[in-house]
């Protein structure tokens, strides 16, 4: 309470500051809650009581203001996918960056989302826990006075996608760290809920589905992310055509899809016009994809489209996934088909395409290479690497450490290209040093036997190219030079390649990681450390927050808070606002802000 009280005093002495960035500040108390989306009872992480957590929707350039209570029995980071926290990776909620949150204690995340638009999520970062939930969607909204592509929706629909275990987040970790794979999920859910009943043998009686109410002869704005494990999903919506408008912050090239494949990490929003007949509801389905998919049927998520006329309840079979097993390319055609919109604005007047990234010089090359996991050379444990290197994140965070100066935390030697000879991973904390306003290219080759997503912090990256086969530098000339659309998150595809070349203008360290969750956790990670060697006064990166959290070789500097866990007492409903908000809140109103409510 005295953090909260001593934010609103803050708040009020920066009035005339803040009158043209709005604020919008959430309380997330952050706990175990029981829910049984696919019939079995187990534990799931909640925000504020609910499963998924909610959606933050702001605006572009508004400051948030998030106070997490870690209610949860271990440690705990936010991460929020795909947002870029300007000059500021002291927000981004990885473990290269942020000591995490004890169990019982509170952090507030304070970051603006400067120039940035689309669909996002936000997620638990450490130990698996986004396998148990935690997550919720993030929309950014233009600001009124830039033009958006299309007519203003009636409705904006989020939707998270994502193949779930019955067993619990921590029984999933004690077998990786035991060396054994995770094996088929047990199911896909739709907004934390199960399946619809379409099969009596596939799907058990009494499973609670989502149903998405709809009124006839309008248009909606669907946004679609994959927060699950390591399963790429078909997304599909039974009879309707899907408008492919945005990805990840970037307007791309309008074309419909009736369906389009969601991989881990990745987030798309369409335009769904509700023209059919009202007939009977339409299946909503996520269903897995390069995969053996007859084995894999029951790992389907279906929910319900309901028109407010409708007659009737959804029947019958499934519509069918595309039919390539025979034709490995159709997935990447269709990844190869999502462009940049060269003539769209974003959150800036000016054309996304204004910025040439062709003409610009790569100053420096990395080929990452992803291995399957295997045991390492110390120790046997099974780890999943890039470039031969498994990541194992320090106890004291890398950008803490360069700010207070302790050495040997980590290395800057992080090899350009994989090694020659393959061999087992070798444990190490080995950081890219990239260039302050350089141009990076990175190519990230798959040579596991499955589907794997990679996804960067702090920036947005063109995707130029992508392949079956080794990539080698004649693949350059394959590389599309002029609408390679910008975003976060790049699925790769076994035994393939994909090249992207991003701009290195946001000062900070920032976490490379495969977004397939046993692959992070087995360390297919590394970091690229970006400062700016004349930064004065800080104008290229923000300093430490003054309400940073201390741990490793720094824990003499923390401060000890007093764990006010409410498990138990009020973790499966919603709090009320304390009195300490309220005036936060004030705090804001009157500094001419906008206030949001969870």
């Amino acid at each position: 309470m005295r953090r909260l009280l001593a934010l609103a005093a803050a708040l009020l002495a920066l009035r005339p500051a803040l009158a043209t960035d709005p604020y919008a500040f959430f309380d997330w108390d952050v706990s175990y809650v029981t829910a049984a989306p696919l019939g079995v009872k187990q534990q799931v992480i909640g925000i504020n009581g609910k499963f998924p957590g909610p959606v933050v929707n702001i605006t572009t350039n508004w400051n948030v203001v998030v106070n997490v209570l870690n209610d949860l029995d271990e440690p705990l980071l936010i991460t929020w996918n795909g947002i870029q926290h300007r000059k500021n990776c002291w927000q981004d909620g990885v473990l290269g960056t942020n000591c995490p949150i004890p169990s019982g204690w509170n952090w507030t995340y304070e970051f603006q989302v400067k120039d940035q638009i689309g669909s996002f999520f936000y997620f638990p970062s450490t130990s698996l826990q986004r396998a148990a939930g935690g997550y919720g969607g993030i929309v950014v909204n233009n600001r009124d006075v830039i033009a958006v592509p299309f007519g203003r929706p009636d409705g904006d629909i989020t939707i998270l996608i994502g193949d779930w275990y019955n067993k619990n987040h921590t029984d999933l970790r004690k077998m990786l760290d035991k060396g054994k794979d995770l094996g088929m999920p047990d199911g896909v859910l739709i907004n934390g809920k199960g399946p619809y009943r379409y099969n009596d043998s596939l799907v058990p009686a009494g499973i609670e589905y989502e149903t998405f109410n709809v009124h006839p002869g309008r248009t909606y704005r669907i946004r679609v992310h994959n927060v699950g494990t390591s399963t790429s999903l078909n997304f599909r919506i039974q009879g309707h055509n899907m408008l492919l408008v945005e990805t990840e912050g970037s307007y791309t090239t309008q074309q419909n899809y009736t369906n389009l494949d969601v991989h881990v990490g990745q987030s798309y929003s369409f335009l769904v016009a509700t023209d059919q007949n009202a007939s009977s509801d339409y299946y909503v389905v996520a269903s897995a994809r390069q995969v053996n998919e007859s084995l894999w049927r029951r790992v389907t998520g279906v929910a319900v489209l309901r028109y407010s006329n409708s007659r009737g309840p959804a029947a019958g079979p499934l519509p069918d996934p595309p039919q390539d097993r025979d034709d490995r390319s159709f997935s990447m055609n269709q990844a190869r088909s999502v462009r940049w919109n060269l003539s769209a604005g974003a959150a800036r007047p000016n054309p996304q395409g204004s910025f040439r990234y062709s003409s610009i010089n790569v100053t420096q090359a990395y080929l990452l290479r992803g291995t399957a996991a295997a045991p390492a050379r110390s120790g046997g444990r099974r780890r999943a690497a890039l470039n031969g290197l498994s990541f194992a994140p320090p106890e004291t965070p890398l950008r803490l450490a360069d700010a207070f100066g302790v050495e040997g935390v980590y290395t800057l030697d992080f090899p350009e290209r994989p090694p020659a000879r393959g061999g087992a991973p070798r444990l190490a904390r080995s950081v890219i040093n990239g260039t302050y306003r350089g141009f990076m290219e990175l190519i990230f080759q798959n040579n596991d036997t499955r589907m794997q997503s990679y996804h960067m912090d702090g920036y947005a990256f063109f995707v130029v190219g992508m392949d079956y086969g080794e990539w080698t530098e004649d693949s350059r000339g394959t590389y599309n030079k002029g609408d390679g659309v910008a975003r976060s998150t790049i699925q790769v595809y076994p035994g393939a390649w994909a090249a992207v070349l991003v701009s290195l203008d946001n000062a900070g360290v920032w976490n490379v990681r495969s977004e397939n969750l046993d692959s992070w956790y087995l360390g297919q990670e590394v970091y690229v450390r970006v400062v700016n060697p004349e930064d004065a006064g800080n104008k290229t990166e923000m300093a430490i927050p003054g309400n940073a959290l201390f741990c490793g070789q720094l824990h003499k500097y923390q401060k000890e808070q007093t764990p006010h866990h409410r498990m138990g007492v009020s973790a499966a409903a919603p709090r009320s606002p304390s009195v300490a908000r309220r005036l936060v809140s004030a705090a804001l109103l009157l500094a001419g802000s906008v206030v949001l409510a969870p």
